[in-house]
């Protein structure tokens, strides 16, 4: 089960610098102009262990009068509905405002937990200007400075409290059916892939604990495959304008990536791969999701220009690091290959599911190793002794070794590619860990 955080405020109170803090990377673009984060923001943050989506609800140009009836409240709208908790951010250099208020008033109308992040708190004189807060009336209330970090360990251990342990429902049973999501942009054709494979044979199961209201799940069993495709469509309906059917899209696209075991990436042939698509690629792989990419429309392309295989090594260009997954070129409407994606992602299911023997390991891998020593550290010799695949639902590899935190990257990428190169994990991110022997 996915658990997804909004953060939510008006312009300029520091959400993108607070939210870049919590993963570690300046994502959002930070600027002291009101508006900047015109794009909406999306991430996996990791608190502890237990892991949730993070999204920034950026800010936008106010230009009418009546800005919160229109921008504010329609994106504070889309964040109630659709996160488990909402951290509402203020400024304590500027004071409760008519629009910190009004969101409020919003915010209390739900049953979401609310976290309210007086941000900017830095010293003591500010400690006792945030205090004017508690006013707005919600149960928790933490004074932070998104800029240095302080206060925001206790702001996450409230928020994450009601996080259970990561994949808990993962492990319920081994042989229960692969599921697959069709993820995507508006547009490229989802929901009629979807229909083009199960035709009429439609059952829609429903009432599945953790289901959204709006992924619905399809029971597929045909031609001897039996699956669970999970689709995130239906979402057309909600909103007219296209920003906020984006920002609905993505979030369900993360919701159907966390209950999936391969995501099925459709792309339109003629955008090619937009960095709206690479978000959502880098999102599955993060989340140790299988990945087959389909090029929807390729039957529109004009061909003597555009071959498959210059197509597919663009696509791979622009994947990497991670570009070892299936690329298969379809056309929806005339049903070319559409039967094809399913048994990729039935392969790429089967390299994700896939246990090696120990012993077959490391015969492969300390052959490897041998072959290609890591770079001496301070003059001591790296010594790699042991494999062995750990038991998780991402194929991960713990290689035994005598100095663990000396072994670099490009080290890490020639194992990753041996392992690759001798045992097929093509779609599937590999994690790799080095222990102390």
């Amino acid at each position: 089960m996915s658990y997804t955080v909004a953060i939510v405020g008006r312009p300029n109170v520091g959400k993108s610098t607070f939210f870049n803090r919590l993963l570690e990377q300046r994502k959002a673009i930070v600027d002291d102009i009101s508006g900047v984060t015109r794009d909406r923001q999306y991430g996996v943050a990791d608190w502890n262990g237990k892991v949730f989506n993070l999204i920034d609800t950026g800010g936008f140009v106010p230009q009418s009068e009546d800005i919160f009836e229109t921008e504010i409240r329609k994106q504070v709208k889309i964040a109630i509905d659709e996160a488990n908790a909402i951290v509402f951010m203020v400024d304590v250099a500027t004071g409760i405002t008519d629009l910190d208020e009004a969101m409020a008033d919003l915010l209390r109308r739900s049953s979401k937990p609310v976290f309210v992040v007086v941000n900017k708190v830095d010293n003591g004189t500010r400690e006792l200007e945030a205090t004017e807060f508690y006013s707005l009336g919600f149960e928790h209330t933490f004074f932070i400075s998104s800029i240095s970090g302080s206060g925001t360990g206790d702001l996450l251990d409230a928020v994450v409290e009601d996080i259970s342990i990561v994949e808990v429902d993962d492990t319920l049973s081994e042989n229960q059916l692969p599921k697959f999501a069709i993820i995507g942009q508006p547009n490229v054709g989802k929901s009629s892939l979807l229909n083009a494979l199960i035709g009429e044979e439609r059952t829609i199961v429903s009432d599945i604990a953790g289901t959204t209201r709006d992924t619905i799940h399809t029971h597929y069993k045909l031609f001897q495959k039996e699956f669970m495709l999970i689709d995130t469509a239906g979402i057309r309906k909600k909103s007219k304008e296209k920003d906020d059917l984006e920002f609905y899209s993505i979030i369900r696209a993360i919701k159907a990536m966390d209950e999936a075991d391969v995501c099925l990436l459709v792309l339109d042939a003629h955008k090619g791969i937009t960095a709206q698509d690479i978000t959502i690629f880098s999102l599955a792989a993060r989340k140790g999701k299988g990945i087959v990419v389909l090029v929807n429309k390729w039957d529109l392309v004009e061909k003597e220009t555009n071959t498959a295989r210059d197509y597919e090594k663009v696509l791979k260009q622009k994947l990497a690091p991670f570009n070892d997954v299936p690329i298969l070129f379809i056309s929806v409407t005339e049903k070319t290959r559409i039967f094809k994606a399913i048994e990729m992602g039935l392969m790429v299911y089967e390299s994700k599911m896939r246990k090696i023997p120990t012993s077959q390991l490391n015969e492969v891998m300390l052959k490897a190793v041998a072959n290609y020593h890591a770079p001496v550290v301070r003059g001591h010799s790296i010594k790699i002794k042991f494999v062995t695949q750990l038991p998780t639902h991402v194929p991960s590899f713990a290689f035994f070794t005598n100095f663990p935190d000396d072994i670099k990257m490009p080290y890490k990428n020639y194992l990753e590619n041996q392992l690759r190169a001798n045992f097929d994990f093509k779609g599937v991110p590999i994690r790799i860990f080095f222990r102390k022997k």
